[in-house]
């Protein structure tokens, strides 16, 4: 099924005065153009995940490079470990992205997720006036009262032989009592300048596209491109004493020392040995 366009939902759209929605016309007209990368935005009123349903589209071979699916309310929206993604309409973004790394070699495609985050953080620096840190591989995090709070998640995931969905979710105005979960936090709650939707959205893409094409451009190179000096730079794992639960319910302790050229986190173990973790929960144990 073809989501609509949030401008053909029904009146319950400006149920919250404080929440309006997002105008799809308005952000194609902004962020659609020639020999740019996004190529069509779709704003649903609700969907079950933007993830499952372009991945969908991506393998029937329906959508191009460049398509962002964007929904007012996700009612099975899902970040990394399958862990599930739940928020009031329209209090935050949730969107997806559809990226065709031609050029780029297949092992260098880890770097996706990492991109997103670098770009993401980026752009609700500038346009939020929110400091936004990384936790690897793929949390975006704001301080609340003196408290690191993750406001946002990516989830990227492969679509056929040539595609990479990235998902991105953002807790815009969500409230202190709306939280899902101790430790969430919200643009609002982290005192950003705006909590327009729109502008943040516009400002999300725009940088994503500018960071993308970098890395493209270089072949994926994460150290040519920028992007591995700069998502270090951003990294609030680095420097910290830190827990990876692996996959098979092993984990491994120690201090996060770098982030390789592969995009994995390396970790100093008290045996004196550098691990590198690929996949994984990063539990901060100490500030750095």
């Amino acid at each position: 099924m073809t989501p609509r366009d949030a401008s053909d939902a029904n009146d319950n759209r400006w149920s919250d005065l404080d929440r309006p929605p997002l105008n799809g016309t308005a952000l194609r007209r902004a962020l659609v153009r020639e020999g740019g990368l996004w190529g069509d935005v779709r704003v649903t009123p609700r969907t079950g995940s933007t993830n499952s349903d372009l991945v969908a589209l991506a393998t029937d071979e329906k959508a191009d490079e460049g398509v962002v699916l964007v929904a007012e309310e996700q009612n099975a929206g899902r970040g990394r470990l399958d862990r599930q993604w739940t928020a009031p309409a329209r209090s935050g973004l949730f969107f997806s992205v559809l990226l065709r790394p031609t050029g780029v070699p297949v092992e260098r495609w880890g770097w996706v997720p990492l991109l997103t985050g670098v770009a993401v953080a980026t752009a609700l620096s500038k346009v939020a006036g929110v400091d936004t840190a990384l936790k690897w591989p793929n949390d975006l995090l704001v301080t609340v009262g003196g408290e690191e709070r993750k406001t946002g998640g990516i989830l990227a995931e492969r679509a056929g032989n040539d595609a990479v969905v990235v998902g991105i979710g953002i807790n815009v105005t969500l409230r202190e009592d709306e939280l899902p979960v101790p430790g969430a936090g919200s643009l609002a709650l982290a005192g950003a300048t705006t909590t327009d939707r729109d502008t943040v959205l516009r400002a999300v893409l725009r940088s994503l596209e500018q960071w993308y094409e970098k890395w493209r451009a270089a072949g994926g190179d994460p150290a040519a491109s920028g992007l591995q000096e700069t998502y270090a730079a951003g990294c609030a794992t680095l420097g910290r004493v830190v827990r990876a639960e692996l996959p098979g319910g092993t984990s491994i302790t120690g201090e996060a020392v770098a982030v390789d050229g592969d995009g994995r986190l390396v970790l100093a173990t008290e045996e004196g040995v550098q691990q590198p973790v690929g996949a994984g929960d990063i539990v901060h144990l100490r500030p750095a």
